[in-house]
């Protein structure tokens, strides 16, 4: 076990050397610094690339072929185009617990359905190197920015996204405008200083400054404190008010269309381990979803009584995780616990798709990308976790049952149902 953690700190160091300012990182998921509770500075997820594929009923005109050495994800498979818009926060109320004297900043993205799509531009990724080794290049992302909300979509559940450990806020992306081409509102943070790299309006570059070997319960808890903070700020702009730092218009139609009486919140590893957390730090969050995170704090032995769904990688579950185990005992509304067979860690994160189109540039060989995503098929990976995570949080935010969540599906049978 020693020896295989060595392998796992070797190459989560060879990946971020190799990708630098991209911050498109590996996964420390339940090794070694997350079993001694404590984060290694190491950064942990890959920043999300977008589909540059159409959604369904998007204008012929948007079809375009990607560039050579050009990734890309899967197409979203809702019915809506999707419209996106970046916001920069600032807490004035909270100095930043990794800079002090430092008022708390925040950048975060929206992704919603959106309309006329067309005269308003593809977003780039949040990412301040747009260009891999080798010439292979990012995508372009499936979202419009600044585009109209599409009012046929009614009022838009709201579903908040906190990355993996000092990964970014398109690090899931794959997921994220899926959820929103199906009618959600989804909400992407970055959590600054502890995020690699988050880039501000005017510039300023704000990079991971936390000290080695902070404990992740009290990572966790700032990023609690950073969810809170940021449903505040939805609140207000259903109210009618912009809370962009500089003010910058937002997109036709937002302050009507989000429902807060209906929120959900969902991670990737340390993002999802934080959800316990943000739950019992807000009841307005309804619903939470762990992607393959170990759970940290005080949180995991206090009850719940809000659906939760665990959703987990080929050889991590509550079997094998005793904090899944505790949370589990201490869970008193709907829960789920559920695996996807043959995947790794990684492939709850964009690097799922992402590594096996250019595994040069990532510098990964064969064998290191099956260690890290499993050896499920990429784009199957994408379209399970899809399913399973929309029918969740359908059923407990918009009252949609799916028979989907009550066992196993010959549809679907790389999802085992841990009871």
């Amino acid at each position: 076990m020693k020896h295989a953690r060595r392998r796992h700190s070797r190459l989560r160091a060879r990946v971020a050397s190799t990708t630098g300012a991209l911050a498109v990182v590996l996964s420390a998921g339940v090794g070694s610094a997350a079993a001694a509770g404590k984060s290694t500075g190491t950064p942990m997820t890959a920043a999300a690339a977008l589909d540059a594929a159409q959604a369904p009923g998007q204008e012929a005109s948007l079809n375009v072929a990607p560039a050579p050495g050009q990734l890309t994800l899967p197409a979203p498979t809702g019915r809506y185009r999707v419209g996106t818009a970046d916001l920069h926060l600032r807490d004035s109320s909270r100095t930043d617990p990794w800079v002090p004297g430092q008022q708390r900043e925040l950048m975060v993205s929206l992704w919603y359905p959106a309309t006329h799509t067309s005269h308003y531009p593809a977003a780039l990724l949040p990412n301040s190197q747009q260009v891999l080794p080798g010439g292979v290049t990012l995508p372009t992302t499936a979202g419009h920015t600044g585009a109209p909300v599409d009012r046929k979509a009614g009022k838009l559940p709201v579903l908040l996204y906190s990355p993996g450990l000092h990964g970014n806020r398109g690090q899931a992306t794959a997921l994220v405008q899926d959820l929103a081409s199906r009618g959600y509102l989804v909400v992407t943070l970055d959590h600054t200083h502890d995020s690699s790299d988050v880039v501000f309006p005017d510039g300023r570059h704000e990079v991971n400054t936390m000290p080695p070997g902070s404990h992740s319960s009290h990572t966790i808890a700032i990023r609690a404190a950073d969810t809170r903070f940021v449903i505040d700020q939805l609140a207000a702009i259903a109210h009618g008010h912009n809370p962009d730092v500089e003010h910058k218009p937002l997109p036709h139609g937002l302050s009507k269309a989000v429902n807060m009486n209906r929120i959900g919140m969902f991670g990737s590893s340390l993002g999802g381990g934080a959800v316990p957390a943000a739950m019992h730090a807000d009841s307005r969050i309804d619903a939470g979803a762990n992607l393959d995170g170990q759970l940290f704090g005080s949180e995991i032995d206090k009850p719940l009584n809000r659906p939760f769904l665990l959703f987990s990688s080929e050889h991590h579950n509550r079997n094998s995780d005793g904090s899944w185990a505790r949370f589990w005992r201490h869970l008193h509304g709907e829960r789920l616990d559920l695996k996807l067979r043959g995947s790794g860690h990684n492939s709850f994160v964009d690097n799922q798709v992402l590594f096996p189109q250019a595994p040069g540039a990532f510098g990964l060989t064969p064998p290191q990308l099956e260690q890290i995503l499993g050896t499920i098929d990429p784009n199957r990976s994408i379209e399970v976790q899809r399913t399973y995570l929309a029918a969740f949080f359908d059923k407990h935010l918009r009252h949609r049952h799916s028979h989907l969540l009550d066992g196993p599906s010959r549809h679907y049978p790389e999802i085992d149902f841990i009871r």
